[in-house]
């Protein structure tokens, strides 16, 4: 396994770790469709189905984490959102798109949580 794709699994594990403790249940981890791949899907303490993106970036990255998710990234994650709520029977939810950014500072994480960081 490559050194970039531990470290990915490293922070969406962190991810999944900080959410629970706030509270929220995980449905699912690196779900994918034939559209991409959902980081995380949560149900946060009220019931909303959350979509998060989880990225890491380390020191010397060029912008923050939340600049890598573009309109592109966006459509992308709206419509595989799309067919995991279709295919889960979850049509009528709330839900929303979040955003971990995930800083590697030496051997350390630190997450940044957006809540709905876009519609």
């Amino acid at each position: 396994m490559s050194l970039r794709k531990d470290l990915g699994d490293r922070g969406e594990a962190e991810v999944a770790r900080y959410l629970r403790k706030r509270g929220y249940t995980l449905l699912a981890s690196q779900w994918r469709c034939r559209f991409g791949e959902l980081d995380l899907v949560a149900k946060d303490r009220k019931g909303t189905v959350c979509f998060v993106e989880v990225k890491l970036r380390g020191e010397k990255s060029i912008a923050a984490p939340r600049e890598f998710v573009d309109a592109r990234k966006q459509q992308r994650l709206r419509t595989a959102a799309e067919l995991y709520l279709s295919q889960h029977s979850m049509e009528e939810v709330t839900c929303r798109f979040d955003v971990a950014e995930v800083l590697l500072e030496g051997d350390s994480l630190q997450i940044n949580y957006l809540e709905n960081a876009f519609i």
